[in-house]
């Protein structure tokens, strides 16, 4: 039995993407301690404004994202967060901390002249968005998130350790081969790997890395999103930056975006989860939905992380046309 993605279950057609937009400004921030940070700025510069957080950390944001937005009524930022992308320098782990990147948010938002906004983010960029809402509550008008990530220990544990290996046991062998009986502790036997004084040492393990992510996160296989984790420029910065962030546990305690989340009451906001999310697992969207007063879960129940799968994709159209 076949199950036809492009409709809901209703059967009325799924949403899509906006059509392709260009910025209308791009800029680079100077953040004052080593990095340069590119943004542009997308859509109808007086409508309403959003900021579009990607994932990794390490991701850095791609054409496509301008799309999650509708341009008549949006004004679009989207930037790359240190050390990947288009900003600089590329892959650099110095100053480069969940809260340097709060910091560039709000330096960002000030940029804009931007008073409130929405705040948009998928995977890690949900986690960054909720570390910059708890921080920036009053900034914050309505917040989207999408495949939640609240960096518990148990949370990496189930990508990184016993969980998803389970799902994709011929994927886990390749992603364990580069660690040379050192599998206790996957986080730590990459950290060694990918801050190697050896360049192609790095890039290897970069490459395995980011290739687990790319071909463990969509319900089917997507060829296309395998490739573009295993594109070497885009590795070296993905893989480095990821692992720096989780061996630090995010320089937060573990627990603390849900614990916190009380600090988002007043904050209308949709969260967006596919049920089979092997990265993300459902259990945290549903804390912090139980933990955050007045937000709405959304339950994809044939979508895994990524956010342009058709179920997915829908209700995050959805949900930014909401706040617009």
């Amino acid at each position: 039995m076949s199950i036809d993605r492009s409709r809901q279950s209703d059967g009325t057609l799924r949403r899509g993407l906006y059509p392709e937009i260009e910025p209308y400004k791009t800029g680079m921030l100077d953040t004052g301690d080593g990095h340069q940070i590119y943004y542009e700025l997308c859509g109808n510069p007086s409508g309403q404004p959003v900021v579009f957080l990607h994932g990794g950390p390490g991701g850095g944001c791609s054409a496509s994202h301008r799309r999650l937005f509708d341009p008549a009524k949006y004004n679009i930022l989207l930037f790359d967060q240190r050390g990947c992308g288009r900003s600089l320098p590329h892959a650099s782990l110095d100053n480069n901390t969940t809260w340097h990147l709060v910091a560039d948010i709000e330096k960002l938002r000030q940029l804009c002249g931007f008073e409130k906004w929405v705040v948009f983010g998928g995977s890690w960029g949900s986690t960054l968005a909720l570390a910059y809402a708890e921080k920036h509550a009053s900034q914050v008008k309505a917040l989207i998130l999408r495949g939640v990530f609240t960096l518990r220990r148990f949370e990496l544990e189930w990508y990184y350790q016993w969980g998803a290996s389970l799902f994709f046991p011929e994927k886990w062998q390749r992603f364990i081969e580069p660690t040379s009986g050192l599998q206790s502790d996957m986080i730590a036997a990459y950290n060694k790997l990918l801050t190697s004084s050896d360049e192609a040492v790095r890039l290897a393990a970069a490459r395995v890395w980011s290739v687990w992510e790319g071909e463990t996160t969509t319900l089917l296989p997507n060829l296309d999103n395998s490739a573009h984790f295993a594109d070497d420029h885009f590795a070296l910065a993905f893989a480095r930056i990821e692992n720096h962030y989780f061996s630090n546990a995010g320089w937060m305690a573990d627990g603390q975006l849900i614990n916190e989340a009380t600090k988002l009451q007043g904050i209308p906001g949709v969260i967006v989860q596919g049920r089979y999310d092997m990265a993300c697992p459902p259990i945290s969207a549903y804390d912090l939905h139980k933990a955050w007063p007045g937000s709405e879960l959304k339950m994809v129940e044939d979508a895994g992380h990524a956010y342009n799968e058709p179920g997915i994709l829908h209700h995050l159209i959805e949900a930014t046309d909401k706040f617009a």
